[in-house]
């Protein structure tokens, strides 16, 4: 899939629904200096291309109880294993993120237990009977110091 040609007023559009999804696309547009209509258009235009993905709201993971939060990296033993893998990981509710990645690991996921005992049931439960992982090693978090989506000013705009 080709990069979408993004200009100034798409990037001026993308920094403010970054900071805030939730203002109102008549307010970007006045920001913008353009019309509501053609604020529509350009939103649609930045979906349709996959620039934006959806807006989400955040829920803080502590505030319900979800008191652990751990890293995991899985060594896969064998490639043919990898996407048999990743399907069985997306059946355990406490992973919110996997990822390829290089490296001592095939695959890194992320996940929220409500505590220790629940952490240690989930790997020896879930993750640890998946058939083809070799070796898991586990990295509890013990604050996260902060969490951002991209940094919109550095998009340069591509076009005019």
């Amino acid at each position: 899939m080709s990069k979408p040609t993004l200009d100034a007023i798409d990037s001026k559009i993308l920094k403010y629904l970054v900071k805030n999804a939730r203002m109102p696309f008549l307010e970007i547009a006045r920001e913008c200096g353009i019309s509501g209509a053609a604020i529509h258009q350009r939103i649609r235009k930045l979906h349709e291309s996959g620039v934006i993905l959806g807006s989400r709201l955040v829920v803080n993971p502590k505030m319900l109880g979800f008191d652990v939060c751990a890293f995991i990296g899985i060594c896969v033993q064998d490639p043919m294993y990898m996407m048999q893998t990743m399907e069985r990981l997306k059946n355990i509710p406490e992973i919110v993120e996997c990822h390829f990645i290089t490296g001592t690991f095939n695959i890194l996921v992320k996940l929220y237990c409500l505590d220790n005992e629940h952490l240690m049931k989930t790997i020896f439960d879930g993750i640890l009977r998946i058939q083809g992982i070799s070796t898991t090693q586990t990295f509890i978090s013990l604050d996260e110091s902060f969490q951002r989506q991209v940094k919109v000013d550095f998009i340069a705009p591509s076009g005019n």
